[in-house]
């Protein structure tokens, strides 16, 4: 394959495994987005990648190579960490170029990459600033900027915006995504925030303990989560027992409220996820739930309702145009059969 290849990859730190036979592939030109919680093994897996760590078992493999032996600056790949790394005593032409000086790069060649660098990420002019003159914002591209200028076979990116408020970081991923598809950058980006993932990458890797729970489209992972901690991360957690049974030549799936007909293979036990924009505010449905409302968050289009069912709590999306109750009002919502999600047991991980 051209590209990135982990094959079966394992580290452990003083026998902690830190990473468990992760496998997964980056194509030329391609943004991957590391998704997961702090200490699932996202940052562990860029060290490896880049050469600051070597693995315990399996090969990372670049353009049909092993990089098994390869010091990291042989590798010529980019990282770009959360805390920037910028030389405070440097102008901003002097940070960017640093890299470039290291390579033994003649000036004139210097002093054209800048530039054109500087334009790609739209900081013409700023050549002589001050890096400590810098916003947030700036100091962001700057950073981009230096991890750039080398062309880098593959760039990686640790947290690049965790710093920054929401509506900034917002701009600067669509901005940064635009960056890598201009220069067809092959590029792995580490994050936390599932927004800035779906925003940013062509593909998102789930990460948890070590290992990969799924792999796919930004729209596969939010639309199908392969697990439960999947759609947990995702920020939904309408859970309840279920189970898939056939009766009368139909697959029915159980839910404690009711019961509807269900596309499922594996019949048995499991969990149910109920996606929170899977309902609606009427008495029509086939499935419907119905309590009072504890809590009511608007959200400027939609409402954040919850709902008290059985001392279990719901969470559900509705349009503000719906003349929504207040809270303590009871309500009943119909769910939607096609936005429920049932996991069984079966494949389900217990430890």
């Amino acid at each position: 394959m051209d590209g990135l290849v982990l094959h079966r990859v394992s580290k452990s730190f003083q026998e902690k495994k830190v990473l468990e036979d992760i496998s997964f592939e980056v194509k030329l030109g391609e943004i991957v987005a590391l998704l997961g919680p702090s200490g699932c093994g996202k940052s562990t897996t860029l060290s490896l990648i880049v050469g600051l760590l070597e693995p315990d078992q399996g090969d990372i493999v670049w353009q049909g190579k092993s990089l098994k032996g390869i010091p990291p600056h042989l590798r010529n790949f980019g990282l770009m960490f959360q805390d920037l790394a910028l030389f405070p005593h440097l102008k901003v032409f002097e940070n960017i170029a640093f890299g470039l000086r290291l390579r033994k790069i003649p000036a004139l060649q210097i002093q054209q990459r800048v530039k054109q660098i500087l334009d790609l990420v739209n900081l013409q002019g700023y050549e002589e600033r001050d890096v400590a003159n810098l916003s947030g914002g700036e100091m962001q591209r700057v950073a981009l900027a230096r991890a750039l200028a080398p062309q880098p076979q593959l760039l990686m990116l640790d947290e690049p915006l965790a710093s920054l408020d929401r509506t900034l970081k917002d701009r600067l991923t669509i901005e940064l995504r635009h960056i890598l598809r201009k220069m067809n950058q092959t590029a792995i980006y580490v994050t936390h925030d599932q927004e800035e993932a779906f925003m940013v990458a062509d593909r998102v890797i789930v990460m948890n303990d070590g290992r990969i729970e799924q792999d796919g489209s930004p729209q596969e992972i939010y639309q199908q989560p392969a697990s439960p901690f999947v759609a947990q991360f995702l920020g939904m957690k309408n859970f309840v027992q279920a189970e898939l049974v056939a009766d009368q030549g139909k697959t029915w799936l159980v839910l404690p409220f009711g019961k509807i007909p269900y596309m499922g293979v594996k019949q048995g036990k499991g969990i149910a996820l109920l996606r929170p924009e899977g309902a609606d505010l009427n008495r029509d449905g086939e499935l419907k739930i119905e309590g009072p409302i504890t809590q009511k968050l608007f959200r400027g289009d939609h409402s954040l309702i919850e709902i008290r069912w059985d001392e279990k709590r719901f969470t559900f999306i509705l349009p503000c145009s719906k003349g929504l109750p207040e809270e303590g009002e009871r309500v009943v919502l119909s769910i939607f059969a096609d936005s429920i999600l049932f996991f069984p047991a079966s494949d389900l991980r217990t430890e």
